[in-house]
């Protein structure tokens, strides 16, 4: 495996669906997804987007999760999906260099777009104050993945039945199970999971996440927002993925379905992918699959979420004094204050 992708070019055939609901709770849906054959320019839904073989420009997965209230975070997540596919479009595809290493800067670049795009939005308009998505973009080019990550939308390869996150979360309870102080489960229950350390659009500048994975034969991606993810647990996800007797609308639908049975709290949003093809390599059990940091080649690339927010501390947590001191201690180490966004 080259750092930067395999040097050949193996045919990659790919299966896709995507699909979103508003949830049992919230009267509007603030989540938006987009599927895309970047080789064509084609963003749709339609047959030939949804199989086709992944061409020299490769694909677009992406799962953008709005916040804001009224509808500030439906435009916060159509802006995200509509500037990185055509910001991918009007840059990548028309460049010189195809190599993946350019790919991973231009989507990393497209991301940041999104960014500077939704800032400059809701400062030119007043009543759209404190929008902002997160977005996970995965571009799938040759036998490799780049995702591109802000916020706490995420993604997993099911590989053998097994769900892995390839994506972390920019959030603090993920800052809590980093440094220790959490595990994985008490993560998962506490009333503060929800707060995110960064989004597109609240601020003029964001850390993008950039990290990467080799794909192998009939392996599946699953990206969504935290909607589902918050509600089925990875191993739900994976059983439902790696049912080769079920088509992806069908699994979508469960996903979603087994998350409003338990209260559908959120938008739920999820996109699956199948990918196939005789140039992938077969899975050998040595593979390394998890959260893997891409290097760009130059000294902007640092991939590691930063706070970003500024704004009302969140609520005081609930339990132990312990809990508390240490939820405090850590909130202090981040040096500024995290916005809890609504």
């Amino acid at each position: 495996m080259s750092l930067f992708g395999s040097k050949k070019r193996p045919q990659v055939k790919i299966a896709v669906f995507g699909k979103t609901d508003v949830g049992r709770t919230r009267e509007h849906n603030e989540d938006c997804f987009l599927v895309a054959n970047l080789t064509t320019k084609t963003a749709s839904l339609q047959p030939e987007v949804r199989e086709h073989v992944v061409g020299p420009r490769g694909t677009l997965l992406m799962v953008a999760d709005g916040m804001g209230g009224a509808a500030a975070g439906e435009v916060a997540s159509q802006m995200a999906t509509d500037t990185v596919f055509e910001h991918l479009s009007t840059t990548w595809c028309e460049d010189d260099d195809a190599s993946p290493q350019q790919f991973a800067f231009r989507l990393r670049e497209a991301v940041e777009k999104a960014n500077e795009n939704i800032h400059a939005y809701a400062k030119a308009h007043p009543e759209m104050r404190g929008m902002g998505t997160t977005t996970t973009a995965v571009g799938v080019l040759q036998d490799h993945l780049y995702l591109s990550q802000v916020g706490d939308s995420r993604a997993y390869l099911v590989r053998d039945g097994d769900a892995i996150q390839l994506t972390k979360d920019q959030s603090l309870m993920q800052r809590l199970v980093d440094a220790g102080e959490l595990t994985e489960e008490e993560a998962e229950k506490s009333d503060r999971r929800n707060i995110i350390l960064q989004a597109l659009g609240p601020e003029a500048k964001v850390k993008v996440d950039l990290t990467h994975q080799e794909v192998r034969r009939d392996d599946t991606i699953v990206i969504c927002s935290d909607g589902l993810s918050g509600q089925v647990k990875k191993e739900e996800i994976a059983a439902a993925a790696a049912d080769r007797d079920k088509d992806l609308i069908a699994i979508c639908t469960e996903l979603i379905s087994l998350a409003n049975e338990r209260g559908g709290p959120d938008n739920i949003t999820v996109v699956i992918a199948r990918v196939a093809g005789d140039g992938l390599k077969d899975v050998n059990g040595d593979e390394k699959i998890g959260h893997q940091i891409y290097p760009l080649l130059d000294t902007e690339s640092t991939t590691e979420p930063v706070p970003v927010y500024k704004g009302s501390p969140p609520p005081e947590p609930k339990g132990s004094a312990q809990a508390l001191l240490t939820a405090t201690t850590l909130v202090a180490a981040l040096a500024t204050a995290i916005y809890v966004l609504t």
